[in-house]
Protein backbone atom coordinates (compact mmCIF):
# COMPACT_ATOMS: atom_id res chain seq x y z
CA UNK A 1 0.00 0.00 0.00
CA UNK A 2 1.25 3.45 -0.97
CA UNK A 3 0.11 6.39 1.13
CA UNK A 4 0.87 10.04 0.50
CA UNK A 5 1.62 12.61 3.18
CA UNK A 6 0.95 15.84 1.28
CA UNK A 7 1.79 19.36 2.37
CA UNK A 8 3.83 22.44 1.68
CA UNK A 9 6.37 21.66 4.44
CA UNK A 10 7.85 25.17 4.38
CA UNK A 11 9.75 24.14 6.47
CA UNK A 12 9.18 20.64 7.83
CA UNK A 13 8.68 20.77 11.61
CA UNK A 14 9.08 18.37 14.51
CA UNK A 15 5.29 17.98 14.40
CA UNK A 16 5.41 16.86 10.76
CA UNK A 17 8.19 14.41 11.61
CA UNK A 18 6.20 13.07 14.56
CA UNK A 19 3.26 12.25 12.28
CA UNK A 20 5.59 10.87 9.62
CA UNK A 21 7.42 8.57 12.04
CA UNK A 22 4.14 7.16 13.35
CA UNK A 23 2.53 6.76 9.91
CA UNK A 24 5.47 5.04 8.19
CA UNK A 25 5.09 1.69 10.01
CA UNK A 26 1.41 1.53 9.02
CA UNK A 27 2.01 1.33 5.25
CA UNK A 28 4.40 -0.30 2.78
CA UNK A 29 5.55 3.00 1.32
CA UNK A 30 4.87 6.51 2.55
CA UNK A 31 5.59 9.34 0.16
CA UNK A 32 6.03 12.82 1.56
CA UNK A 33 4.40 14.75 -1.25
CA UNK A 34 5.65 18.32 -1.35
CA UNK A 35 3.12 20.72 -2.86
CA UNK A 36 4.38 23.12 -5.49
CA UNK A 37 2.22 26.15 -6.10
CA UNK A 38 3.81 28.80 -8.30
CA UNK A 39 1.41 31.41 -6.90
CA UNK A 40 2.32 30.73 -3.26
CA UNK A 41 5.35 32.51 -1.84
CA UNK A 42 7.47 30.04 0.10
CA UNK A 43 10.64 30.60 2.10
CA UNK A 44 12.29 27.48 0.64
CA UNK A 45 12.15 26.33 -2.96
CA UNK A 46 10.55 22.98 -3.72
CA UNK A 47 14.00 21.44 -4.24
CA UNK A 48 15.23 22.82 -0.91
CA UNK A 49 12.17 21.46 0.89
CA UNK A 50 12.63 18.03 -0.70
CA UNK A 51 16.33 17.96 0.28
CA UNK A 52 15.54 18.99 3.88
CA UNK A 53 12.85 16.35 4.20
CA UNK A 54 15.13 13.64 2.77
CA UNK A 55 17.85 14.60 5.25
CA UNK A 56 15.42 14.52 8.19
CA UNK A 57 13.92 11.18 7.06
CA UNK A 58 17.40 9.68 6.76
CA UNK A 59 18.35 11.06 10.18
CA UNK A 60 15.45 9.25 11.86
CA UNK A 61 16.00 6.06 9.85
CA UNK A 62 12.70 5.72 7.98
CA UNK A 63 13.55 3.35 5.13
CA UNK A 64 10.07 3.12 3.55
CA UNK A 65 9.65 6.88 3.11
CA UNK A 66 10.18 8.64 -0.22
CA UNK A 67 9.89 12.32 -1.09
CA UNK A 68 8.46 13.82 -4.28
CA UNK A 69 6.89 17.04 -5.51
CA UNK A 70 3.51 17.55 -7.13
CA UNK A 71 1.44 20.35 -8.55
CA UNK A 72 -2.31 20.20 -8.95
CA UNK A 73 -5.02 18.21 -7.21
CA UNK A 74 -3.76 15.64 -4.70
CA UNK A 75 -6.67 13.34 -5.62
CA UNK A 76 -5.47 13.24 -9.24
CA UNK A 77 -1.84 12.79 -8.23
CA UNK A 78 -2.81 9.93 -5.88
CA UNK A 79 -4.65 8.19 -8.72
CA UNK A 80 -1.62 8.60 -11.02
CA UNK A 81 0.71 7.16 -8.35
CA UNK A 82 -1.65 4.34 -7.36
CA UNK A 83 -1.89 5.63 -3.78
CA UNK A 84 -4.84 4.44 -1.72
CA UNK A 85 -4.52 6.77 1.25
CA UNK A 86 -3.56 10.25 2.36
CA UNK A 87 -1.98 10.79 5.76
CA UNK A 88 -2.93 14.01 7.47
CA UNK A 89 -1.82 15.33 10.84
CA UNK A 90 -4.17 16.97 13.28
CA UNK A 91 -2.79 19.41 15.82
CA UNK A 92 -5.95 20.93 17.23
CA UNK A 93 -9.73 20.94 16.76
CA UNK A 94 -9.61 23.75 14.18
CA UNK A 95 -7.49 21.52 11.89
CA UNK A 96 -10.25 18.93 11.84
CA UNK A 97 -12.83 21.27 10.29
CA UNK A 98 -10.59 22.00 7.31
CA UNK A 99 -9.37 18.40 6.98
CA UNK A 100 -12.93 17.04 7.21
CA UNK A 101 -14.01 19.14 4.21
CA UNK A 102 -10.86 18.27 2.25
CA UNK A 103 -11.36 14.53 2.84
CA UNK A 104 -14.90 14.70 1.43
CA UNK A 105 -13.75 16.71 -1.59
CA UNK A 106 -10.90 14.27 -2.25
CA UNK A 107 -13.25 11.30 -1.91
CA UNK A 108 -15.60 12.83 -4.48
CA UNK A 109 -12.67 13.39 -6.85
CA UNK A 110 -11.12 9.96 -6.20
CA UNK A 111 -13.52 7.48 -4.51
CA UNK A 112 -10.70 4.95 -3.97
CA UNK A 113 -8.73 7.40 -1.81
CA UNK A 114 -9.04 7.25 1.98
CA UNK A 115 -7.76 9.86 4.43
CA UNK A 116 -5.96 8.67 7.56
CA UNK A 117 -5.70 11.14 10.43
CA UNK A 118 -2.99 11.03 13.05
CA UNK A 119 -2.92 13.42 15.97
CA UNK A 120 0.48 14.90 16.55
CA UNK A 121 2.06 14.43 19.96
CA UNK A 122 0.90 16.98 22.51
CA UNK A 123 4.37 18.52 22.70
CA UNK A 124 4.06 19.46 19.00
CA UNK A 125 0.42 20.53 18.95
CA UNK A 126 1.11 24.25 18.65
CA UNK A 127 3.88 24.03 16.03
CA UNK A 128 3.21 25.14 12.47
CA UNK A 129 5.49 26.10 9.61
CA UNK A 130 4.13 29.64 9.70
CA UNK A 131 5.00 29.96 13.41
CA UNK A 132 8.51 28.68 12.63
CA UNK A 133 8.91 31.25 9.85
CA UNK A 134 7.70 34.05 12.18
CA UNK A 135 9.98 33.01 15.04
CA UNK A 136 12.90 32.82 12.61
CA UNK A 137 12.10 36.23 11.08
CA UNK A 138 12.25 37.84 14.53
CA UNK A 139 15.42 36.05 15.61
CA UNK A 140 13.86 33.55 18.01
CA UNK A 141 15.10 30.02 18.74
CA UNK A 142 13.51 27.81 16.07
CA UNK A 143 15.43 24.81 17.41
CA UNK A 144 12.50 24.26 19.74
CA UNK A 145 10.25 23.51 16.75
CA UNK A 146 12.35 22.02 13.93
CA UNK A 147 15.14 19.45 13.58
CA UNK A 148 18.80 20.57 13.33
CA UNK A 149 19.04 20.40 9.50
CA UNK A 150 16.16 22.89 9.28
CA UNK A 151 17.74 25.16 11.91
CA UNK A 152 20.90 25.23 9.79
CA UNK A 153 18.98 25.84 6.55
CA UNK A 154 17.11 28.74 8.16
CA UNK A 155 20.40 30.18 9.42
CA UNK A 156 21.82 30.00 5.88
CA UNK A 157 18.69 31.68 4.49
CA UNK A 158 19.07 34.60 6.85
CA UNK A 159 22.72 35.17 5.93
CA UNK A 160 22.24 34.94 2.17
Amino acid sequence: MLALYPGTFDPITNGHLDVLARAAPLVETLEVTVAVNAEKKTLFTANERVALIRTCVDDIGLTNVTVATFEGLIADYARQRGATALVRGLRQVSDFDYEFRMAFANRRLNPALETLYLMTGEDHAMISSSIVRDVHRWGGDVGLFVPPPVVEALRRKSTS
